[in-house]
């Protein structure tokens, strides 16, 4: 009714007594943990403290993750995507910025223009929009059907690219002033919204949609401070953990299939990662 102020709910950390039955695996150094946990009903973490999240969701293209079903409806697809994207706003600090890695589009089960339905879906959860950068990958192929060949009856259109989402909370420029370890050409040249190197093979990371390392890795130096605490509620083989730990980093991941969350261990406790 208008003019009346209804109270709303408040989503609130859930205390648990003793240690987090969810932590699979923490770091050495307890600067990295893995949660093997559905991001979606996570109470693990605080509301409110996390400067950067970068992440590559589930697409819906029918992926054969072991754990999950990709291939749901499209209109429940959003309806995953509007709840995952309101936890994650409510971890984010006033300042916290989200790299987002979709699609441009997809063709499918039907043409559906996936980048901006859930950047739509995020700016009406309250998150606002500073960029995209489009991530032209070298290996990528989605071509499965022309339509009509040679032909205007009924041509499809597929763009070979990916986007990066660049979303912020409250406010873009940081609270406070911290370190940034970024080189002058890497700011140059990143700051250019066009950028282009190869994926991951999937065959290597034992994992059915792998990104590289090299795409959290530019995230985290061009949107972060050394020091900065980085979430990835949909860690898959570790790769956004393994950028937090060669670039110092805190950094926490969310992954619900157990058999993911052990490659990604084992990935952290390597001396080196070669996938950048």
């Amino acid at each position: 009714m208008a003019g009346r102020n209804v109270a709303q709910p408040t989503s609130r950390r859930v205390s648990r007594p003793g240690p987090d039955p969810a932590v699979f695996f923490t770091s050495p150094d307890t600067l990295l943990t893995i949660y093997q946990e559905d991001f979606t009903e996570t109470a693990s973490l605080p509301e409110e403290s996390v400067d950067l999240m970068v992440t590559s969701p589930p697409y819906n293209v029918d992926i054969p993750y072991s754990s999950v079903k990709d291939g749901i409806t499209y209109e429940d697809y959003l309806g995953f995507s509007r709840k995952w994207l309101k936890r994650a706003y409510d971890l984010a600090k006033p300042d916290g910025r989200l790299c987002l890695n979709i699609p441009l589009d997809k063709n499918k089960g039907g043409q559906q223009s996936v980048c901006a339905d859930l950047t739509r879906i995020a700016k009406e959860i309250g998150w606002h929009y500073h960029a995209t950068i489009i991530w032209n990958e070298g290996t990528i192929s989605r071509r499965t059907a022309w339509g009509s060949f040679a032909s205007a009856s009924a041509p499809y259109v597929i763009a070979p690219v990916e986007t990066i989402v660049i979303l912020y909370k409250d406010h873009w420029k940081k609270d406070r002033r911290g370190t940034s370890d970024i080189s002058r050409d890497e700011f140059i040249e990143w700051t250019n919204g066009l950028w282009t190197f190869n994926g991951e093979k999937k065959t290597r990371m034992g994992h059915p949609a792998p990104f590289p390392v090299e795409l959290p890795r530019r995230c985290i130096l061009l949107f972060s401070y050394t020091g900065d605490t980085v979430l990835d509620p949909f860690l898959g083989s570790g790769t956004t953990l393994v950028a937090c730990r060669d670039t110092g980093r805190r950094g926490s991941g969310f992954e619900i299939d157990p058999a993911y969350c052990g490659i990604a261990k084992n990935r952290l406790l390597e001396k080196t990662d070669h996938t950048g």
